[in-house]
């Protein structure tokens, strides 16, 4: 169990050490990125992780029969990790606690994202994709949604997710582009008291506090790059 541990900690530094400017391989971009890592504990951190120069985030593990679902709320500005810690109250970059439990992951309203209204008026956004892949021990696997809640306080979950995406099958592990699952919200909400149906970028559509619902089936690594269009 010992050996076991260590090398998946020895795994872990491997993959968190790697540069921000590398070749694409694996079917990702090639470029300058910026890296996330989603790890997947069984036993729930209890340190605060409120350093933004961490590029990590820790959720529940689960299992193969038992599923562990975690948020991550998102804010808008540049890419960076405010929270990493699911397990205790959320903090913003700017150390004000705006959940009572949850990681919190910065990013901006993307511009490149297909959507049927633009990037809310003053809010940051910048083009960019990102990309992601299962990693770890073989077996597990994970699905994000994008979610926010609308003017009675109802929590709205996009139709689009990474189904099918983060499954850490045997052998080679390619990326996935998640952009379209990551920064849109696809849904039917009410807005001023009408139900509308559209798809709408992160920070806008009158939706508010928004996050990444991660449902976790035993995956204890998923990797996300993020990459600025030129």
């Amino acid at each position: 169990m010992l050996r076991a541990k260590c090398c998946l900690a020895a795994f872990l530094i491997a993959v968190l050490a790697t540069p921000v400017i590398a070749g694409g391989g694996n079917n990702a971009p090639s470029g300058s990125h910026y890296n996330l890592h989603i790890i997947g504990v069984d036993n729930p951190k209890t340190s605060p992780m409120t350093d933004s120069s961490r590029h990590t985030i820790f959720v529940g593990l689960g299992s193969s029969d038992t599923k562990i679902t975690s948020k991550i709320y998102l804010m808008p500005g540049d890419f960076a990790v405010c929270d990493g810690n699911a397990f205790d109250p959320a903090f913003d970059c700017l150390g004000a606690q705006i959940q009572a439990q949850g990681a919190v992951f910065q990013l901006p309203c993307n511009t490149a994202a297909p959507s049927d209204i633009t990037c809310a008026m003053g809010t940051v956004s910048a083009s960019y994709t990102i990309w992601a892949r299962a990693l770890g021990k073989p077996g597990g696997s994970a699905i994000i949604t994008t979610c926010a809640t609308d003017e009675t306080g109802a929590v709205i979950c996009s139709t689009d997710n990474t189904m099918n995406v983060l499954i850490r099958n045997p052998g080679k592990v390619s990326f996935t582009n998640v952009t379209k699952e990551l920064t849109t919200l696809s849904a039917c909400y009410l807005q001023n008291g009408t139900t509308i149906c559209q798809t709408v970028p992160l920070f806008s559509g009158g939706l508010k506090d928004f996050f990444w619902q991660y449902d976790n089936n035993g995956l204890k690594l998923a990797q996300l790059r993020l990459y600025l269009n030129p």
